[in-house]
């Protein structure tokens, strides 16, 4: 046994590199016929139903603009009722023909059974769902105290079973309308910043798992996995070493251009989006040069920042 492996460990890469001398290629340009016909033939919004969770703030503030501007009517879900309110008015004065406000805690199972259920009965149908809603928390590992792991904990159920648990609730409605699922996680899942650990281990699960559900559900539901960079919202702005990211290292995104793309990118039935696409050159880092990765996040994570110190919807 040990011996094939031995032979398997020589083998399986030359063979890989060879097939993909060959594969390659055709494949690339596959790809490249295939986005050009699904740029063609983009999906008309107009009066389709948009369930967007996370919507008070950030990107989920504009997704709904931007879905507004299609004529999409809207089920925009988070905590904070006022903003979603604020959201939901201007939504209208863009375009939507309708737009409900959902006050939810998508943490909740029964809060996101009711959401998905409350947009349903209104409307009669759900054709996307979009999975935004979030939360950050920045700080040192070992700088953690036992009392603020609760706030650890509440990262995992926010980020990762908030959109799982919409989603369950969603997928009968999503299959018959033959709907999308549209993820926002993050470059993080490559990055792997530091102070952010608890943050990117979240949202490297909720790719992990949509990416294990598109297989599973095959051609019946689409989905799209996006994966921003540093976008100018108000989780960015509150964190100090995202800052130093912003002024140091990357331009920042607009809100604006993220979210058009995001839309753009889900109308046409995208597997996945990374915005702005050069972000991806962290993806090839992550691969072929990590320890350069990790030296360049050790020198800029010299400032301390406190244990918890910000946590925010985006």
């Amino acid at each position: 046994m040990d011996l094939i492996h031995k032979v398997l460990n020589v083998a399986v890469p030359l063979l890989t590199f060879i097939g993909l001398l060959f594969f390659l290629p055709p494949f690339l340009i596959y790809k490249f016929i295939s986005f050009m016909r699904r740029s063609k033939s983009i999906e008309n919004m107009a009066g389709k139903v948009v369930l967007i969770t996370g919507a008070s703030s950030g990107i989920g503030e504009h997704l709904a603009y931007e879905y507004a501007k299609r004529g999409a009517r809207l089920a925009l879900a988070a905590r904070r009722e006022d903003r979603l309110r604020a959201v939901a008015d201007k939504a209208r004065g863009l375009g939507s023909p309708d737009a409900i406000v959902l006050p939810a805690d998508v943490s909740i199972l029964e809060h996101c059974n009711r959401l998905v259920n409350e947009t349903v009965n209104h409307f009669g149908q759900l054709d996307h769902l979009v999975n935004n809603a979030g939360v950050l928390q920045a700080g040192s590992f070992e700088d953690w105290t036992q009392g603020q792991f609760s706030k650890l904990v509440s990262i995992m159920d926010i980020n990762f079973w908030g959109s799982v648990y919409c989603t369950h609730f969603s997928l009968p409605h999503l299959r018959k309308s033959k709907g999308k699922i549209v993820v926002i996680s993050s470059c993080a899942t490559w990055f792997s910043t530091p102070k952010f650990g608890f943050y990117n281990a979240s949202k490297a699960a909720l790719t992990c798992f949509f990416e294990t559900l598109r297989a599973e559900l095959g051609s019946d539901i689409v989905i799209t996995i996006v994966s921003p960079g540093v976008i100018e919202s108000e989780m960015t702005r509150s964190s100090q070493f995202l800052s130093q990211v912003r002024s140091n290292l990357t331009p920042s995104k607009s809100t604006e251009g993220c979210t058009k793309a995001i839309v753009d990118s889900a109308c046409r039935g995208d597997r996945c989006l990374t915005e702005p696409a050069w972000v991806r050159f962290g993806f090839w880092l992550r691969i072929f040069c990590p320890e350069l990765l990790e030296k360049l996040f050790q020198l800029m994570a010299t400032k301390k920042n406190p244990a918890g110190t910000s946590i925010k919807d985006d």
